[in-house]
């Protein structure tokens, strides 16, 4: 019988000798080193939201969002997964990062909510800076202040960073996916750019406005939302190299290039519905 070359069964006509699966055929497919790379995946979401979202750093004269170092390691991990995985386990991934977002974020509110001990001691607490402000009140104020400054966020910056995740993510995976078919898996430089200028157009575009529309004038809103989108993308073009690499390596250590040709992308679809 002979083979089309989009049958799942078919071997591709590549040097790599993969062999060529289509995405139902990924969903339901054991990989060695996903949920490897599915941890690291929902750490660095995690992290970047936990530690480098609520500091500005400046380096340099240069003022920027800390979380902007986590930003390459996650545009690796995120193209990585779609094009060696598949769209079916992207999609996993993607839940999985909202409900620990979720999770992270309303265990968040109720850690800061919880009056705190006034013997609780810390950094600054000790520090002599606040010597006096301790003398007048304790050391578990003090404490308390610092720890909202670092962990409090407001409902909004939450809603905005979880809505605009879920959003951009599947978007990435989207357009990543459907490019990889239309590319017949040749151009890969071509797919990570472009599902990144895709993705975080959408991500920005829902985490600005909702997190600061209102707080911010409109004109800030719009020159952060169009400056970190093209920082992001800026970033993606740096990285390709090293997605190349990470790519190539899975993919050889998997023995299979999974192509979303009979794929449902819906974000509520099951692998049993393709």
């Amino acid at each position: 019988m002979t083979q089309t070359p989009h049958d799942p069964a078919a071997a591709p006509a590549d040097p790599s000798h993969l062999a060529r699966i289509g995405g139902t055929a990924g969903g339901r497919r054991h990989f060695r080193y996903f949920d490897v790379m599915m941890a690291a995946f929902v750490a660095i979401l995690l992290l970047s939201n936990l530690i480098g979202a609520a500091k500005l750093a400046s380096v340099q004269g240069i003022t920027f969002g800390a979380g902007i170092l986590f930003f390459p390691v996650s545009y690796v991990l995120g193209d990585v997964l779609t094009e060696v995985y598949g769209y079916a386990h992207a999609r996993r991934c993607v839940w999985v990062g909202f409900f620990a977002l979720l999770f992270m974020a309303m265990m968040s509110f109720v850690v800061v909510a919880m009056p705190p001990a006034q013997v609780w001691g810390c950094a600054s607490s000790a520090d002599p800076m606040f010597a006096e402000l301790v003398a007048k009140t304790s050391p578990g104020t003090i404490c308390q202040t610092t720890y909202e400054s670092v962990f409090g966020s407001t409902w909004r910056i939450v809603l905005a960073s979880v809505l605009a995740f879920w959003a951009g993510e599947f978007v990435n995976s989207f357009v990543l996916a459907r490019m990889k078919v239309w590319t017949d898996g040749k151009h890969l430089w071509t797919r990570t750019i472009g599902s990144t200028v895709f993705g975080q157009a959408v991500d920005s575009a829902i985490f600005y406005p909702v997190a600061f529309l209102g707080t911010w004038t409109t004109q800030a809103v719009l020159t952060v939302m169009v400056t970190n989108w093209a920082m992001k993308v800026l970033w993606e073009v740096v990285l390709t190299p090293v997605t190349y690499v990470v790519v190539g390596t899975l993919k050889k250590r998997e023995g299979v290039d999974v192509f979303d040709t009979d794929t449902n992308f819906s974000p509520f679809a099951t692998v049993k519905e393709g």
